[in-house]
C-alpha cells in the first residue's frame, strides 16, 4: 500500500485529478482500448473533479475514450432528485467533461429487479474490459462504496442496507433528518472495487483519522471495508495531515520517506 499526504485536501485532490489524467494519457499513448474508471460520490471527490474539469477544458486530457462506472446509488430515490447519485454526478462532473453519455454508467436504483440490475452491471463491467483504476472515499466507520462493516471482503454489486450511522452521516444532504435518506442502496462490492488494477482512495479531515489508521496499520478486516486494500497491489491512499493523524509515527515517516525516495 502506497500513502500520499498532502498538507490538506485541496493539495491532496490536486493529486489525485493529475494522477488520475496522467494515467488516462498514458494508456491512450499506447493503445485505443478505452481506459475505464471506477468513480465515488460525496464531498471528499469535489476538488478533484473540478480540477479534471479544467484540464479537460484545458487540453491536457480527455474523457472522449473514458468509460466510467460509478459506486453506488439510492434505492428508490428518483433519477432527477438533487441528492441523487446521478444529479451529483452530473452535476460535479459529467456536464462538463467530454465523455460520452453512453459510456457513463451508474447502477438505477428504480430498476423493477434490483438484483438483475446489478448481476448486469457486473458484466458491463467485464465487457469493457475491468477496471483500469477505482476512485473511491472512506466513510467515519472505515466503509468504502457502501460496504457498510461486516460486508463480506469478496462481495460484488448488490443491494445493501445502510446502517443507522451512515444515515445520519448522510442527513446533512436530506434537510438535516436522517429518515429522508433512503434505507436502501445499490452498491459495487468490496471485490468489485478490488478487481481493478489499481485502486486510489481518497481520505480528508480527522473525522477519517480513526478509520484511515485501522485501514493502514489494522487487520484486514470486514469490520473495516478499506482495510481490504492491503491485499491490493497497487493501492493507494490519499489523505491530508488531518486524516493520517491517528498513525503511529514510524507509519508517518516512512510513508513520507518512500514518496521523497520515489521523486528523488
Amino acid at each position: 500500500m502506497k500513502v500520499i499526504i498532502r498538507n490538506n485536501s485541496h493539495e491532496g485532490s490536486l493529486w489525485t485529478a493529475h494522477y488520475i489524467a496522467d494515467r488516462i494519457n498514458e494508456k491512450a499513448a499506447r493503445t485505443s482500448d478505452p481506459f475505464v474508471l471506477g468513480l465515488c460520490t460525496g464531498s471528499t471527490p469535489i476538488e478533484t473533479y473540478a480540477e479534471l474539469i479544467r484540464m479537460v477544458g484545458a487540453g491536457e486530457v480527455s474523457f472522449r475514450n473514458v468509460i466510467s462506472f460509478n459506486m453506488d446509488e439510492y434505492v428508490g430515490l428518483p433519477v432527477e432528485h438533487p441528492e441523487s447519485y446521478h444529479s451529483f454526478m452530473h452535476r460535479y462532473l459529467f456536464d462538463h467533461i467530454d465523455e460520452p453519455a453512453e459510456n457513463i454508467h451508474i447502477l438505477d436504483g428504480n430498476a423493477p429487479d434490483l438484483a438483475a440490475e446489478c448481476e448486469a452491471y457486473e458484466k458491463a463491467i467485464v465487457k469493457a474490459g475491468g477496471f483500469d483504476l477505482f476512485l473511491g472515499g472512506i466513510g467515519e466507520d472505515g466503509h468504502i462504496a457502501f460496504n457498510e462493516p461486516f460486508s463480506s471482503l469478496e462481495s460484488r454489486t448488490r443491494v445493501v442496507t445502510l446502517t443507522q450511522d451512515t444515515r445520519e452521516v448522510n442527513a446533512r444532504f436530506f434537510d438535516g433528518d436522517p429518515s429522508k435518506v433512503p434505507a436502501q442502496a445499490l452498491s459495487v462490492g468490496v471485490a468489485t472495487v478490488l478487481s481493478a488494477r489499481e485502486v486510489v482512495i481518497l481520505a480528508f479531515g480527522s473525522k477519517k483519522a480513526r478509520a484511515l489508521a485501522s485501514a493502514i496499520e489494522g487487520p484486514m478486516s470486514h469490520y473495516c471495508t478499506v482495510s481490504a486494500l492491503q491485499g491490493h497491489p497497487f493501492g493507494t491512499i490519499v489523505c491530508d495531515e488531518d486524516a493520517i493523524g491517528e498513525v503511529k509515527v514510524n507509519s508517518y515517516r516512512y510513508f513520507k520517506a518512500v514518496e521523497a525516495a520515489e521523486n528523488a
